[in-house]
């Protein structure tokens, strides 16, 4: 695998400061330094103004907890603390409004101009707010949580369970045939255009490692059976909570059958098909995904 290419919301480059996030001196200190970068979010948007991620250096923290905006610290930008918030709570205009942002915006379609390391930043802030909104109550009891350790734990308020971000990890494979000529296995999933074609994927169940994970996702959707599996790259892949992890699989024969519930076709591609679409098309898989590596990985390679 070509480390060099650099996957979006992979490779960030914040000091996450482990060690002081329980100590709220240290927290208040940080959020009141004036090299404070505070990123603001709405419903997991990012906020815009003139085009450019707004981020807020200067704003009263004050009016932001006024709107029920409770920073989440992120880490440290070298010696510059990286907060973000949520602001949910408001409309959008009011949110808009307060920031004086102009558009809110989601991630994906940003990240195509953004640098590496900024897009990681802000799908990890995006994932932050996001679990904290969908986690104000304790699974166990009912009762209300509360934030803590600078917001990467909530507390029940009435029972003794701690909770904290849960990662959703998901498989993508790239499948190869198991003689020549050489070629891999792409799909066209429900719903996609008709000449629309994607790599493999799926959620890990419980009591499954990720290689089992691949080849019960290939076999379930694509009636391909793979036997050997390794491992590629992974990918950070903030919507709102997964790690994606790439392989490369090879199948036992080129048999195949769709499930014709997630998938309505699978074609077998040649790297000479493969690279006449792009010239057609100016890519392939999703230019933000980890998916479009995989594949261009794969044509890097000698038939």
């Amino acid at each position: 695998m070509d480390k060099c290419r650099t996957l979006p919301y992979s490779g960030g480059r914040l000091d996450r400061a482990v060690g002081h996030r329980r100590d709220l001196g240290w927290l208040g200190d940080q959020l009141a330094s004036p090299s404070r970068r505070m990123i603001p979010l709405w419903r997991d948007r990012c906020l815009l103004h003139d085009r450019e991620v707004l981020s807020l250096r200067n704003r009263d923290v004050l009016s932001l907890r006024d709107a029920d905006g409770e920073p989440v610290f992120l880490g440290l930008d070298g010696d510059a603390p990286v907060f973000a918030v949520d602001l949910s709570a408001l409309t959008e205009a009011d949110a808009l409004a307060m920031t004086a942002a102009d558009a809110a915006v989601d991630l994906r379609q940003l990240v195509g101009r953004l640098a590496g390391a900024e897009a990681a930043v802000l799908g990890y802030a995006r994932g932050l707010c996001h679990w904290h909104r969908s986690q104000r109550y304790c699974g166990a009891c009912g009762a209300p949580t509360r934030p803590s350790d600078g917001g990467h734990v909530r507390l029940c308020t009435a029972c003794p369970r701690q909770h904290f971000p849960r990662i959703e990890p998901a498989v993508i494979t790239l499948v190869e045939a198991p003689d020549d000529p050489a070629r891999c296995l792409l799909a066209r999933h429900a719903g996609a255009g008709p000449d629309s074609y994607a790599l493999l994927a799926g959620f890990v169940e419980v009591g499954e490692d990720l290689e089992d994970a691949v080849r019960r996702e290939v076999a379930e959707e694509a009636g391909a059976i793979v036997d050997e599996v390794t491992y590629q790259v992974s990918q950070a892949w903030p919507f709102p909570a997964g790690l994606m992890v790439g392989f490369r699989g090879r199948a036992a024969s080129d048999s195949t059958h769709v499930d014709g519930v997630e998938l309505i076709e699978v074609r077998w591609f040649t790297r000479a098909e493969l690279r006449e679409r792009r010239r057609a098309r100016g890519h392939l898989g999703n230019l933000d995904s980890i998916d479009n590596l995989l594949i261009e990985s794969w044509l890097d390679l000698e038939d």
